[in-house]
């Protein structure tokens, strides 16, 4: 069953952005997502020093199931990357919300976590979704 943390908000592309005590946005995949995906074997992650754009690709994920891009769900310039998914990408699957970030972004307008979805409003969308399956 997956996690739906109330202190982050989500993209309906599955993405998930927190903001945190530095006011920066960690970004990674929402434990629906990676349980969707099965298991992840490769990982390729944004440019520190990238701008990204909310909803334009900043990477890619990989599992034995599929490919898909991974969308920033904010603007603004990638700051660090989580350099352990290059070598352990298996973390995601672990541990989706705390050790298995993508990137952290310095934005402009943390604002744009408003425009998400609150975890109430992006499990309904993902069990309406289960249920169209």
């Amino acid at each position: 069953m997956a996690e739906y943390l109330p202190n982050y908000r989500y993209a309906s592309t599955h993405e998930w952005g927190r903001l945190d005590d530095d006011g920066t946005v960690a970004v990674g995949v929402s434990d629906f997502a990676q349980e969707e995906l099965g298991d992840v074997v490769y990982v390729e992650l944004p440019e520190i020093g990238q701008q990204v754009t909310a909803g334009t690709e900043a990477g890619v994920v990989e599992s034995v199931k599929a490919a898909s891009d991974i969308f920033a769900p904010i603007s603004g310039e990638v700051i660090a990357i989580n350099a352990a998914l290059e070598d352990e990408p298996e973390i995601i699957n672990d541990s989706p919300f705390d050790k298995g970030w993508f990137f952290r972004i310095r934005s402009t307008d943390t604002g744009e976590l408003d425009h998400l979805l609150t975890a109430d409003d992006y499990q309904a969308q993902c069990e309406a979704g289960a249920d169209e399956t």
